[in-house]
């Protein structure tokens, strides 16, 4: 008996009624942190500044903080003597003022007195007992960095989505600010279903084979921003697929199901969807991957994906991971990251259905991966996909052909 698929959809239908159940159903939302704890977040809301940095008039080198008129004029054969009547090292303060005739010897990083104006490099500077000779000039404001010279109080510091890498933590750790507002990360689980499904560590028993979809996915899922879980196997049996998706979306709000998507013996997904919820997609128009289905129960979305791990990641790339990195807040422009190249080998397809077809990627040259969808060392060495549209039959060799990378 052949498969039947009820509501089987082109890709590009397919793609906007995925996205459009995500933005219907799941809508970003935010959580705070510790701002130590925020690498790799993304941000939630503008953030301004609470204040100026640096908050005074800061060193910039060790030597001596000096009224720089009196500077001027001094060189190593002519220098300036002046009077030392203090030391400042970072941190520090002190209450004698920088006047006519005197100067305080200053730290890298310490404030600038009141009174002076400019630091002369120690390298430029012969220091005596309560004196120092000046060998050279000095500018007003040299080596000295402003109050607000980098950052302003109020100013617009970091803006919403910005991926906070340290250096963005740092510009937050340096207006003190301890907790950050970030994009919750979505809330994914994986389910593997099948009866030959054996998980690691368990004995591998003739005609039966071990888990690869639900690792894989999980951390394809973890790469488009999402916290994934693997929530573990089940057999083909309608009672136990109902149980398991039902106490599943109880702790996730994305649920990912593989295997069990076509029609036959076992094969309960869809009828499971149809009870608890509603399908919106059973078959997309394409190889691999054609019995993929999208559904949703109680506001939750649910993805059955094909049980081979290169359809199962085909399908995940070119229709799931935008609407998941979107939710996680994640600004990424698909469409960008292609290479374009030539293709090594003649690539036939099949009329009516658009492929996907594996490549790995050589400089300009494009090189075909032929292999069944379950063929588990492809995926180690693809390095991405070349869509063939439905009405093209021949890819032939020398051709130029667009790549759409992995991650």
């Amino acid at each position: 008996m052949g498969t039947e698929f009820l509501k089987i959809k082109e890709c590009d239908e397919a793609i906007d009624i995925i996205q459009e159940l995500f933005d219907e159903n799941l809508k970003p939302e935010s959580e705070e942190i510790d701002v130590a704890d925020a690498y790799g977040r993304i941000l939630f809301d503008d953030v301004y500044s609470r204040m100026d940095f640096p908050p005074f008039n800061k060193a910039l080198k060790d030597g001596f903080a000096i009224l720089s008129s009196d500077s001027f004029g001094a060189s190593e054969e002519s220098p300036n003597a002046l009077d030392v009547i203090d030391f400042l090292e970072a941190g520090a303060t002190t209450d004698k003022k920088v006047e006519k005739g005197k100067c305080i010897e200053i730290s890298t990083g310490a404030a600038m007195p009141e009174g002076s104006d400019a630091v002369v490099m120690v390298e430029y500077a012969e220091k005596g007992e309560g004196t120092v000779n000046l060998l050279t000039t000095a500018t007003p404001f040299q080596d000295v960095a402003k109050k607000g010279s980098d950052i302003e109080e109020g100013n617009l510091i970091l803006e919403k989505g910005d991926f906070l890498n340290p250096g963005k933590i740092g510009v937050l750790l340096s207006q003190g600010f301890e907790s950050i507002e970030v994009y919750k990360k979505p809330s994914v689980g994986i389910l593997s279903s099948g009866n030959e499904i054996t998980l690691q560590g368990e004995e591998l028993e003739y005609g039966k084979i071990y888990d690869v979809n639900g690792g894989m996915i999980k951390n394809d899922a973890v790469s488009c921003g999402a916290d994934a879980r693997f929530l573990g196997v089940m057999r083909d049996d309608y009672d136990e697929v109902k149980e398991k998706i039902t106490e599943s979306l109880k702790e996730v709000d994305v649920l990912f199901c593989s295997g069990g998507t076509s029609a036959g013996l076992g094969d309960v997904l869809k009828h499971v969807l149809d009870e608890l919820g509603e399908v919106h997609i059973h078959g997309i128009s394409v190889q691999p991957g054609k019995p993929t289905i999208v559904g949703v129960i109680d506001g939750k979305i649910v993805i059955g994906l094909p049980g081979n791990p290169v359809s199962a990641l085909m399908i995940f790339n070119a229709f799931v991971a935008e609407p998941l990195t979107k939710l996680a807040g994640i600004d990424r422009d698909f469409e960008l990251k292609t290479h374009k190249g030539k293709i090594t080998k003649r690539i036939h397809s099949q009329v009516g259905r658009m492929q996907y077809q594996l490549v790995k990627v050589d400089g300009e040259n494009v090189q075909p991966i032929f292999k069944d969808s379950g063929a588990i060392f492809s995926l180690s060495t693809a390095d991405g996909y070349v869509k063939i549209p439905k009405l093209v039959e021949l890819v032939d060799e020398g051709e130029e052909v667009e790549v759409f990378l992995f991650n």
